[in-house]
C-alpha cells in the first residue's frame, strides 16, 4: 500500500520533488501538485501524470476529492506562507514535511536523527546547507565534543529562485541553530554564498569543526561512514578531499568565538560536493538535490511508521 503526498508549491523543488515521488519512491505516490500560478510548469507536468492539481493553493487543496486519502503534504512554499498552512493542515491529521526555514516542527536531518522523529507531524527540513553539512557536524561530535562548528554553503546564484532569496536570513538563522540542536555541536556558525559563475558551480559545502579531543583516526572513520549514508538516499554527495585532522594553531581565531569551553585540541576540516540527480533541476541544482531527496527519505519512514500504527 503506498501513502498519497500532496506538494504544496509547484515551483522547482515541488516539481523535483514531485518527479522522484513518481520515479524512485516504492511507498509513496502523488496525490495532488498544490500551485499559485495556473501556468507554472510544475502544474503542467502534474497533469500529465494525472495527478489532481489546484491553482488556489492550499485552500484548493482542501477542496479537492483527493485530499482526505493525503496522507503527507510536502511544503516547498516559504518560511511565511508554511506558517499559515500548519494551521490548516495539522488539525486536519496531516503529517508535514517542511522544506522551508520555518522551523516550526522538529529539525531532522535523515541520517542523524530521523529515528527520533518518527512520530512527530511536522517536521522541518532544515536548509540545503543544513541537510549538506550537519551529517558531518554530528560525526564528529558523536565522538568527540564540538565546541565551535562553522559551515560554508556555495551554490551555483542560478539555483537559487526567489523563494530561497526571500529566505537567506532564516537560512543562516535556522542552518546555525540546527548545528547546535541537531549536529550536537556547542556553537555553531552557518554562512551561504550565491556564486554567479558561468558554467553554473556544483554545489560545494566546507564544514570546520574544533574539537575539544579525541582520537584523529576514530573522527576520520566517524565521518567516512556518516558520508556513506547520506550517499545512499544522495547519491551525488561527495567527499572531495580526505578528512583533515589537525592541531588547533596558537593563534586560531576562532578560539575567541568558544567562549568558556577548553581550548580546542584538533580542527577537522571537511570539503563536500553536491551533484544533483537531474530528476528535474539541472545537476548543479545539487542544492535543491539535498533537500528533495532529504525530504522523499523522510515522508517515507514517517508514512511507513504511521502504517505500522495503523494496523
Amino acid at each position: 500500500m503506498k501513502t498519497k503526498v500532496a506538494i504544496l508549491g509547484s515551483g522547482n523543488i515541488g516539481s523535483d520533488l514531485m518527479m522522484k515521488v513518481v520515479r524512485l519512491s516504492e511507498t509513496l505516490e502523488m496525490g495532488a501538485m498544490v500551485g499559485i500560478d495556473p501556468a507554472s510548469d510544475g502544474l503542467a507536468r502534474a497533469q500529465r501524470l494525472g495527478c489532481a492539481t489546484t491553482a488556489e493553493g492550499v485552500r484548493g487543496l482542501l477542496g479537492l476529492p483527493v485530499f482526505d486519502e493525503i496522507g503527507v503534504v510536502f511544503d516547498a512554499t516559504s518560511a511565511k506562507a508554511h506558517v499559515a498552512n500548519a494551521v490548516l493542515l495539522e488539525p486536519r491529521g496531516k503529517i508535514l514535511v517542511d522544506l522551508t526555514p520555518a522551523a516550526i516542527g522538529p529539525f531532522v536531518v535523515p541520517a542523524v536523527n530521523l529515528e527520533q522523529h518518527r512520530d512527530a507531524r511536522n517536521v522541518n527540513m532544515v536548509t540545503c546547507g543544513g541537510q549538506a553539512t550537519i551529517p558531518i557536524v554530528a560525526a564528529v561530535s558523536r565522538v568527540t565534543d564540538v565546541l565551535y562548528a562553522e559551515i560554508v554553503a556555495s551554490i551555483a546564484s542560478r539555483s537559487a529562485g526567489p523563494g530561497t532569496r526571500a529566505n537567506i536570513d532564516e537560512f543562516t538563522e535556522t542552518t546555525s541553530k540546527a548545528i547546535e540542536v541537531v549536529g550536537g555541536a556547542r556553537r555553531g556558525k552557518a554562512i551561504i554564498v550565491l556564486n554567479p559563475a558561468e558554467p553554473p558551480m556544483i554545489m560545494r559545502d566546507t564544514v570546520l569543526c574544533l574539537a575539544a579531543g579525541g582520537d584523529p583516526e576514530e573522527i576520520t572513520a566517524s565521518v567516512t561512514a556518516m558520508h556513506a549514508e547520506v550517499a545512499r538516499y544522495v547519491p551525488g554527495y561527495r567527499l572531495k578531499q580526505q578528512v583533515q585532522v589537525d592541531p588547533v594553531p596558537d593563534d586560531e581565531p576562532l578560539q575567541t568565538l568558544i567562549g568558556d569551553a577548553p581550548r580546542p585540541r584538533w580542527r577537522v576540516s571537511v570539503f563536500l560536493e553536491v551533484e544533483g540527480a537531474a530528476h528535474y533541476l539541472p545537476s548543479y541544482a545539487g542544492n535543491l538535490d539535498i533537500m528533495t531527496s532529504a525530504a522523499l527519505r523522510t515522508a517515507e519512514q514517517l508514512a511507513t511508521a504511521q502504517l505500522e500504527v495503523t494496523r
